[in-house]
């Protein structure tokens, strides 16, 4: 029995394109209807569930009768912007056909940075999971660009975990799970049990992505991270095990299991952690970085030894140690000109350098979340 699979009430599963897909050729419908029938089985008896799916751009590629998956974004939001509708209608369609209601949630890197928005998608998630619809939520890939796109739906899924807190995230994808190696490469590779999602070593062990999808094993335990922020265990398994979810709500121990290694922190600090673009970084002496992650506490002007570039008050930047490595975001209290002037000096100072008496800290700790 996996430990703790039993008090797990609210869950949130991610199916990659070469599991919703016929080898790229459009949708498998005998696939996600298997999927459809476990989930109103498992909402059936109390659990809170949230489908992260893929597949648009695929099912559109073969509508739109394309010889091959579309590489130019133009192309694969058009592709997108017609597979959607495949999507949700094969969804709608299986669900319907057990008494339940599928609700299309399409998100974009913009509903997800700003706060206001964020919290609607939020509201809006939990409203439907009480009223006992299955949210069907997808990245909004047709008005996407490289810039200000979610990335993949690893990643997807982990923000949809922190928007409402759940207490486990399933990847499913086309293999057992995390390997100690390549095991198309290596017979002697064993499949990974458990883990937490904070290990860094486990970095090593992750492989390449599929040709259809845009996430590897590497991007997963990315996602294991980030999803761990709100207390959210995830589990990594082959979604082509017949009746997977009903044998992991079971407690039987398929795929790789990876704990929440870490207390959750707050929704602000969740959403803090999902941003992807920054307004600008702040570098930092080591004596700040020490201060932030030993002791949790405030960013002073002390401790900034540079900025770069154009940000406004209340805006997100990155925090940078002396070799450039992201440790911290966080929401500014200046804008980047006056950062500028605060560089190495004295909190007791801001009145006289600004000419008004500001916040004491650059970042205040409530609004900062350490990312490394």
């Amino acid at each position: 029995m996996r430990e703790g699979i039993a008090t797990c009430r609210t869950w949130v599963v991610k199916i990659g394109s070469s599991l919703l897909t016929n080898e790229g050729m459009g949708l498998d419908r005998d696939a996600i209807a298997g999927w459809a029938a476990q989930i109103v089985k498992m909402r059936g008896q109390g659990l809170r569930l949230v489908v992260v799916s893929s597949g648009a751009v695929a099912e559109g590629a073969t509508r739109l009768g394309l010889n091959a998956m579309p590489r130019e974004v133009r192309l694969q939001a058009a592709a997108a912007a017609v597979g959607q509708m495949g999507v949700i209608q094969a969804w709608e369609s299986c669900f319907s056909g057990h008494g339940a209601h599928a609700a299309q949630i399409l998100l974009s890197h913009e509903d997800l940075s700003d706060r206001t928005r964020y919290l609607n998608a939020r509201s809006t998630l939990s409203s439907l999971l009480d009223l006992a619809a299955v949210p069907v939520v997808n990245e909004n890939d047709s008005v996407a660009t490289d810039e200000l796109c979610l990335g993949d739906n690893d990643n997807l899924a982990a923000l949809v975990s922190n928007l409402i807190n759940a207490d486990v995230m399933v990847i499913l994808t086309d293999q057992d799970g995390l390997f100690s190696a390549d095991p198309r490469k290596n017979a002697e590779a064993t499949l990974v049990r458990t883990g937490n999602a904070g290990d860094a070593d486990l970095e090593r062990l992750a492989g390449t992505g599929s040709s259809l999808g845009r996430g590897g094993m590497i991007t997963k335990l990315s996602a294991a991270r980030l999803a761990a922020r709100s207390g959210t265990h995830t589990i990594i398994a082959n979604g082509r095990e017949p009746d997977l979810l009903l044998k992991l709500q079971a407690g039987e121990e398929l795929g790789t299991w990876l704990r929440a290694d870490r207390e959750p922190v707050t929704a602000k600090k969740q959403w803090l952690a999902g941003q992807l673009t920054f307004k600008g970084t702040l570098t930092l002496d080591q004596g700040a970085v020490s201060v932030l992650r030993r002791h949790g506490r405030s960013l002073l002007a002390v401790g900034v030894t540079a900025t770069s570039g154009e940000y406004q008050r209340g805006e997100v930047v990155a925090c940078l140690d002396e070799s450039g490595r992201e440790i911290a975001r966080g929401m500014v209290n200046y804008n980047s000109g006056e950062v500028a002037r605060l560089l190495g000096q004295d909190s007791g100072r801001i009145a006289e350098l600004l000419g008004y008496a500001g916040e004491e800290e650059i970042i205040h700790r409530d609004n900062l979340v350490l990312t490394k």
